[in-house]
């Protein structure tokens, strides 16, 4: 009985790391879609500011034609200004002249604000062409380190494959239904140690007259509170056989 309730502890540790290994299996692709989308993401932000810097350089050309369309029309009005005779005319034309300069010099302004938009955005530009680079130079170092362990855990998965079915086939029918059974229904746990007489995956105690019973390892037992299959985990037998695994 003893035999088999090591065969159970095996296939039950066996089943343990063939689970750790999907789910590790599962982490690397993971890692890296999420330097892919950060990439993407990045790349998006690159041609948002691309695209602000283009038109806030149109802002200001347009406006820089504004300018020279104002200096154009203030030179008009100082050849104005030399022929008008009437103190009148001269008041209203030198009226002109200043709305029009107090009209370039806020122009001229917002020329000057656009300029240091288009600096800022060029400099957080450049910045985030250093970051999609370095975030270039992470995903391949990533993808090849990725490619390589994911090679090592196929490897460890098939050898653990291959011994989980050598492992079935030495359990009779009977226990390899209960065994499917409980794993189906326990989260994955078929088999739990009991260690100072508590069952170590529900953690509750194990009845005196129960435990004395699971020491002897006469017969295939059960937890009263989880149902799972139980061994004591003390043994020395049962800790060297996981080993093996």
């Amino acid at each position: 009985m003893k035999d088999k309730i090591k065969l159970l502890t095996q296939l039950q540790e066996c089943d343990n790391r063939i689970q750790n290994i999907l789910t590790r299996k599962e982490i690397g692709p993971r890692r890296i879609k999420d330097l892919m989308d950060e990439m993407k993401a990045n790349e998006i932000k690159l041609q948002e500011l691309a695209d602000q810097i283009e038109s806030c350089k149109k802002d200001r050309r347009r406006i820089e034609q504004e300018v020279q369309e104002l200096d154009s029309k203030i030179e008009k009005s100082h050849v104005k200004l030399s022929n008008i005779k009437s103190n009148k005319e001269y008041t209203a034309a030198l009226k002109e002249i200043d709305d029009l300069k107090k009209l370039k010099f806020g122009t001229e302004d917002k020329i000057i604000h656009l300029m240091e938009n288009i600096e800022e955005m060029e400099r957080e530009s450049n910045t985030q062409k250093q970051m999609l680079q370095d975030l270039k130079i992470r995903f391949e170092e990533n993808r090849k380190e990725i490619e390589k362990e994911l090679l090592l855990l196929d490897h460890d998965l098939k050898g653990l494959e291959q011994k989980r079915d050598g492992l079935v086939k030495a359990l009779d029918q009977d226990l390899c239904k209960r065994y499917f059974f409980l794993k189906e229904r326990r989260g994955g746990m078929a088999v739990s140690a009991v260690i100072g007489g508590v069952c170590q995956t529900c953690h509750m105690g194990i009845p005196p007259q129960k435990f004395n019973e699971l020491l002897k390892g006469d017969a295939i037992m059960s937890c009263p509170n989880c149902h799972r299959i139980i061994y004591w985990g003390e043994d020395k037998d049962f800790r060297a056989s996981q080993e093996v695994i």
